[in-house]
């Protein structure tokens, strides 16, 4: 064997251990992705009003649906986006939403999160799956007239806060005053 045969059945010898470790590396990332899915990644609540809900998409159609995140009785500019898993859609949780929807009521949706368990979105387009719906408020977001009586009554519906400048008012009350 010549000095180049040598050196090519070594080049051959070190292409194949580095496709070897390659195919070993993609192996081991396979492994690992698949071990660490898990379909309760976490559980959790969110209170609020849903603003979107609908059944869309490309390939898989999913109910998909935006919920606008309230604080101590305020609305926030939080919005938290969630899916209906299609593996166990429930149509009593789509009924409730979408009525939810459209009479403004107030809600509280349970929900798990996925981690690697969603890869092509064929469950929904987020990784959180609604689990259940609880109705908190059916008092429609605006209806402050009572049907009893001719009367108005008031709901707080939202915060807003407001500065007055001592100054600027003590100088409106003088003008006005002249």
């Amino acid at each position: 064997m010549t000095a180049k045969n040598k050196e090519h059945n070594m080049s051959n010898q070190k292409i194949k251990r580095d496709g070897i470790l390659w195919f070993l590396g993609i192996v081991a990332f396979i492994v690992f992705a698949v071990s660490s899915a898990t379909e309760n990644y976490s559980n959790g609540e969110r209170i609020g009003f849903i603003t979107k809900f609908s059944n869309k998409g490309r390939f898989w159609k999913s109910w998909e649906g935006e919920l606008n995140l309230t604080q101590t009785g305020m609305n926030t500019s939080s919005l938290f986006d969630f899916s209906i898993d299609n593996d166990t859609e429930s149509s009593y949780i789509i009924s409730m939403i979408d009525s939810a929807v459209n009479n403004g009521w107030k809600v509280k949706l349970r929900y798990h999160e996925t981690s690697f368990k969603n890869w092509l979105s064929n469950r929904g387009e987020t990784d959180y799956f609604i689990d259940n719906i609880e109705i908190l408020d059916k008092t429609t977001l605006g209806n402050n007239h009572s049907e009893e009586s001719n009367s108005v009554k008031g709901k707080v519906i939202d915060t807003i806060y407001v500065v007055i400048d001592k100054a600027e008012l003590l100088k409106k009350i003088e003008k006005s005053s002249k």
